[in-house]
């Protein structure tokens, strides 16, 4: 049970400082902020879970702030040591936040300081800080185990009061957020009294979220979640396409809605236009600039692959409205404040509810406000999701995080960080790393075989020294001796692993951002790019950089970045099928509903509308061969787990070849001959009984571990990326954690990393749980087979799929344009 506690803080005499300073900006503090101050100033560690744009900054600032004005902290006074730490899951927020943490210190004189520590921090403040570091930091967690791999460690933080996780549920659920978990026992363990504070907007389970954020703790203390039920109206809806194509395929709308984008974009003051990957943000901001040259100036774009420069001068630009728009990824999904903004818009299917609040959240970013985000479909399918994903935010239907159970990598990691940072002894690390929702379940030969690996190497390398990072001395503490071992080890401290960036600047010498190198080993010189918003011509690349010059043509590749695929939720993926049962019914509700009428119409008169119990089996023939369309309605990367079982137990069952294709909202069997369905069927093909064997007997596992073998092999710290300006390439790094990979499997087959490696494709690229959940829905529910005579409104899309990746000498646009005006008469017709 969430423990949710009210007390009446309104009369607590201690928190009228704050009350003072909020009346002198004409705010008034909600119930929900002053319970956190009370809590805070008793003692208490607690989660704080209400809407973006409600006051969560302050209500976890404001505490410490209290605390030290009843100190007596005043201005002329020496500013205290480090007793605050502000931990934010991207340094892109940390000018943001140091500003907002500002105001307050100012006003009410307190003598602290407030710095910023993260990679975007001057070489002059981090030298200033290897000697004092200020009363309040605001950092990442990389920089935090950075912190605590030095030899004073324990020194740093012994006045430490508090620690404040700002998004954490960007953080939970991934390797960073079980590295802040770590990092947090190692100063829970120095200072016992210590708060931990963790601000979140969007997350369905606040126990777990909880429960990781404090550690395992003393049911005596078992911390508090306060939910900040502070009204906050959420208006979802989408521009319509002029024209309904009963036939559509992924992404044939493209850049068609920009007139309606454009008209959008000039209702307001500012906007921000959300896409969801980093190519499709160049793409429409090109868009948006040829449509409208008269914006040159206002309109901006931001992503991750910029230029910090750049992304600091377009965020100055929101928050003082000189621009018009911008057009962003997931970069400005989180912020402090970025009031002026009057209108969201979200390019294509948002794929979650929580990303959905996230994004409205930027409009009307104040308590209060009304939050409108635009959604502008990319595939005209893509109205049932929204009218899904309204239902989603009605209902309050949010993803969960779950949590990262025992990454060894990462905790081989930390073990060589503590072992820097002063040193320790293996049994009271053990249980500090216990501590931790991720590890609690740590067990003692798990323990061992790190310990082991990070001293020797592990049973394959124990004959190679450079593997021997960490040794025990005769009282049994465990360090690191060689200056060579903890300078590789501070470099590469972190878990974001990604294909190497190469910087791109001009000849002339300006820095534009970095893109991946696989985008930049495609390029011969003088082939043109987008990048920044500008036509770019690539001239030659050195040191780890690409050189270009300025072109006046506007035709040219988009950097194409990795990560660019986003399943669908599993909670959107429910909404959805339920939407499609009450169009089996007849019943479209909302303007998109009722605007893809036409094409579920269609879909019902040739086939079916699969009701949310039902699995959608259609079999058609074409010249191409015999088609098997299965619509279980549960995101992309299941249907890829899907897709490969179903071809592998029937392929059990005859001997019998398939061809592929899949979507968020199905997949394609494509065979020379009849499957046998029926028997296929009866023999459990949709069983979820024996998917341990069956999904990695269906799929090149071995391979694909291989290949994420190379993010954990960087984690654990057996590859060294390279030092500045002399990095390893992707294909390097690969080649050398492949050689490390096979080099255990056939010499080490009980090395636990590679154990990992095979558990992460299941979980992470196969998503295996949701996939057995998927199965036991659909082997509970009703198979309904029919065998329409044409491909149906929702088998076209994955039939374009797979067309888009066959050779052909014609485009693809042509040949699908083709095949669509062939349904759509016979859709007229009436056949």
């Amino acid at each position: 049970m969430i423990r949710i506690r009210r007390p009446d803080t309104t009369s607590d005499p201690r928190i009228e400082p704050a009350e003072r300073w909020f009346a002198s900006r004409g705010w008034e503090p909600f119930a929900f902020q002053r319970e956190v101050w009370s809590a805070y100033l008793d003692g208490e560690s607690g989660l704080i879970h209400a809407a973006t744009g409600t006051g969560k900054t302050y209500a976890a600032w404001m505490g410490a702030v209290l605390e030290s004005l009843a100190e007596g902290s005043a201005t002329g006074a020496k500013a205290p040591p480090l007793r605050i730490l502000w931990i934010t899951p991207l340094r892109a927020l940390a000018a943001d936040t140091e500003a907002a943490l500002r105001a307050p210190l100012a006003d009410l004189e307190l003598s602290w300081t407030l710095e910023s520590r993260t990679g975007d921090t001057s070489a002059a403040v981090r030298s200033r800080q290897r000697t004092r570091l200020p009363t309040a930091l605001v950092t990442t967690p990389e920089s935090l185990a950075l912190l605590l791999s030095r030899d004073e460690a324990r020194a740093l933080f012994s006045d430490l009061r508090a620690v404040i996780v700002d998004e954490w549920h960007e953080l939970m659920g991934s390797k960073r957020g079980v590295q802040a978990e770590l990092a947090l026992a190692r100063l829970r363990g120095w200072r016992p009294e210590m708060r931990t504070w963790g601000l979140s907007a969007t997350i369905g389970n606040l126990e777990d979220a909880k429960d990781a954020l404090l550690g395992v703790r003393a049911e005596s203390t078992p911390g508090r979640i306060v939910r900040g039920l502070v009204p906050k109206d959420i208006v979802v809806d989408s521009l319509i396409p002029p024209t309904i194509e009963r036939f559509p395929w992924a992404g044939h709308l493209g850049t068609q809605m920009l007139p309606q984008v454009v008209e959008a974009v000039e209702e307001g003051e500012t906007a921000i236009v959300f896409t969801n990957t980093r190519s499709q943000t160049e793409i429409w901001y090109q868009a948006l600039l040829d449509a409208r040259p008269d914006w040159a100036g206002q309109i901006a774009l931001h992503h991750g692959s910029l230029d910090r420069a750049r992304r600091d001068w377009v965020e100055d630009g929101l928050r003082t409205g000189k621009l018009r728009c911008v057009v962003a990824t997931s970069s400005l999904d989180l912020g402090v404040d970025f009031s002026p903004v009057d209108r969201v818009l979200q390019i294509g299917s948002p794929k979650g509810v929580a990303r959905l609040l996230q994004r409205a959240g930027r409009s009307g970013h104040r308590p209060g406000a009304v939050s409108r985000v635009t959604c502008v479909p990319t595939n005209t399918l893509e109205l049932i999701e929204v009218a899904a994903a309204r239902d989603g935010v009605r209902a309050v239907s949010v993803e969960s995080r779950h949590p990262v159970e025992r990454p060894l990598d990462l905790l081989a990691q930390h073990v060589v960080t503590v072992a820097l940072g002063g040193g320790f002894r293996a049994d009271e690390l053990k249980e500090e790393v216990r501590t931790t929702r991720s590890y609690a379940g740590l067990m003692d030969d798990e323990w061992q075989w790190v310990l082991d690996f990070v001293t020797r190497g592990g049973d394959a390398l124990s004959a190679y020294p450079e593997f021997q990072r960490v040794v025990v001395r005769d009282d049994g503490t465990y360090v690191v001796e060689d200056r060579g071992v903890a300078r590789r080890h501070r470099m590469s401290i972190g878990t974001i692993v990604s294909d190497a960036s190469i910087t791109v600047k001009y000849v002339a010498g300006a820095r534009l951002g970095s893109v991946e190198e696989s985008f930049i080993a495609r390029l011969n010189p003088g082939d043109r790019f987008v990048f920044a918003g500008k036509p770019l011509e690539f001239v030659r690349v050195r040191d780890m950089t690409a050189w270009v010059r300025r072109t006046k043509s506007t035709k040219g590749l988009i950097p194409r970045w990795m990560g660019a695929r986003m399943p669908l939720s599993t909670e959107l993926a429910a909404s959805l099928r339920a939407r499609l049962e009450e169009a089996s019914r007849g019943v479209f509700r909302d303007p998109e509903m009722e605007a893809i009428r036409p094409i579920l119409e269609v879909q019902a008169r040739w086939s079916r509308i699969p009701r949310a119990d039902e699995l959608l089996i259609e079999r058609v023939k074409t010249r191409e061969g015999h088609h098997l369309f299965l619509f279980p309605f549960d995101g992309r990367l299941v249907h890829e787990g899907l897709a490969a079982l179903f071809a592998y137990r029937i392929s059990r069952l005859v001997p019998i070849s398939f061809t592929m294709s899949m979507n968020d909202y199905g997949v394609e069997l494509l065979s020379p001959e009849p499957a046998p369905l029926d028997e296929a069927l009866a023999a459990g093909l949709l069983s979820p009984q024996g998917l341990v064997d069956d999904v990695p007997a269906s799929l090149n596992a071995a391979e694909m571990a291989r290949r994420q073998f190379r993010e954990i092999a960087r984690v654990a710290g057996l590859v060294f990326q390279g030092f500045p300006y002399a990095g390893k390439s992707a294909r390097q790094l690969q080649a050398s954690s492949g050689l490390f990979f096979d080099v255990f499997t056939r010499y080490d087959p009980g090395n636990l990393l590679v154990s990992q490696a095979h558990r992460e494709v299941m979980e992470r690229q196969l998503e295996s749980s949701r996939l057995g959940q998927t199965l036991e829905r659909l082997s509970a529910g009703r198979v309904v087979i029919t065998e329409p005579k044409r491909t149906p409104p929702l088998a076209f899309p994955l039939l374009v799929d797979r067309t888009r990746n066959s050779v052909t000498s014609e485009s693809v646009g042509d040949r699908v344009q083709r095949m669509k005006v062939a349904l759509e008469k016979a859709a007229d017709t009436g056949r």
